[in-house]
């Protein structure tokens, strides 16, 4: 194996260790939320918590599936196994196209950002008792307070940079896959090195 083969080799096993890591972080942090005393009565409940509920649900998803997606990348590099090189190359590139479209849609819907209320859901009933057009309606305030807004606009092109970052690193690993998985046909479909010695049959002759 070349240098360049074993740096990418070297990249792919570290990445994948992250990746695990980050993955198992993700499942752990769904779980405390799915079964914290703190959040646990948001799933008993049938009222607006939908969203949180789909939040937590998709965020364990994501963490089995990075963890799915560093085992195999962590096998194919490890033995040199073309076919786990090849999955793991194209479960990474799915990622890679989900993560690029997440960022460009958190920052392009950044100015929509809302939440379910301070107050829950009779925040809203309250709100839609008070007289249209009257000095009662300008009473009333925005459902998440304003700097939560503010914080998250501010933060957008940080929110983008991190998700084309991480999109970046992640495409740096699928190069190294596919260097690593080309090099692994060629030395497969190459010949064995070593060199059949045999006497020529004049030399047999002349002995």
């Amino acid at each position: 194996m070349d240098g360049c083969a074993q740096m990418c080799k070297c990249f792919l096993i570290l990445f994948n260790i992250l990746f695990a890591l980050v993955g198992l972080g993700l499942v752990g942090l769904g779980m405390w939320l799915r079964f914290g005393a703190e959040t646990r009565g948001f799933f008993d409940i049938d009222l607006n918590t939908a969203q949180f509920n789909i939040g937590v649900m998709v965020l364990v998803v994501t963490g089995v599936l990075m963890l799915l997606v560093a085992i195999i990348g962590d096998c194919g590099a490890c033995n040199n196994s073309k076919s786990a090189l090849g999955v793991f190359s194209g479960l990474l590139t799915v990622l890679i196209i989900i993560e690029i479209t997440a960022g460009v849609m958190a920052f392009m819907w950044s100015d929509r950002f809302d939440c379910c209320g301070v107050g829950g859901p009779i925040e809203v009933i309250v709100r839609n008792t008070c007289p249209k057009g009257s000095f009662l309606e300008q009473l009333t305030y925005s459902s998440c307070p304003g700097a939560i807004k503010d914080v998250f606009n501010s933060k957008a092109q940080l929110v983008l940079g991190g998700f084309l970052g991480t999109a970046g690193i992640m495409t740096l690993a699928l190069v190294c896959s596919c260097v690593l998985q080309r090099h692994v046909s060629v030395s497969h479909a190459s010949p064995p090195a070593y060199v059949l010695l045999t006497s020529p049959p004049s030399a047999a002759r002349m002995i």
